[in-house]
């Protein structure tokens, strides 16, 4: 299972990052959720992006480009080994800066990955 942080969390079961959460968990993977809303997503506290992990496999990315920019450093430091840009969080100059510090960049759905077992 793969270790995964959500960008842009929330405690919102309309949203698709509590979809997201909530599946993740759900499929047995442990999640990290990062956002600025207070509460909780799948059982765990969404926190601010101040600590930074060591063993996320995946970052997953549920917010908008302008709003990414803040949080650059804090993805480089984590150094996932993917990066997903969900619809809507598409991001060519991110993408390529983590693919220029050897993370794996994406641009798809977290659910349909793990709707159709490619996560």
């Amino acid at each position: 299972m793969k270790k995964t942080m959500i960008i842009g969390a929330t405690p919102n079961i309309d949203r698709y990052a509590n979809k997201a959460a909530t599946r993740l968990v759900y499929t047995g993977h442990k999640i990290v959720n990062i956002g600025v809303k207070k509460g909780e997503a799948a059982g765990k506290t969404i926190e601010k992006a101040d600590k930074i992990y060591n063993d996320i496999h995946t970052i997953t990315l549920y917010i908008g480009s302008q709003i990414q920019k803040e949080y650059y450093d804090y993805i480089l430091k984590t150094k996932p080994k993917r990066l997903i840009f969900n619809p809507g969080a598409e991001n060519p100059e991110l993408y390529k800066l983590a693919e220029e510090n050897g993370i794996e960049a994406t641009n798809a759905c977290t659910l349909v990955l793990l709707a159709s077992n490619q996560f």
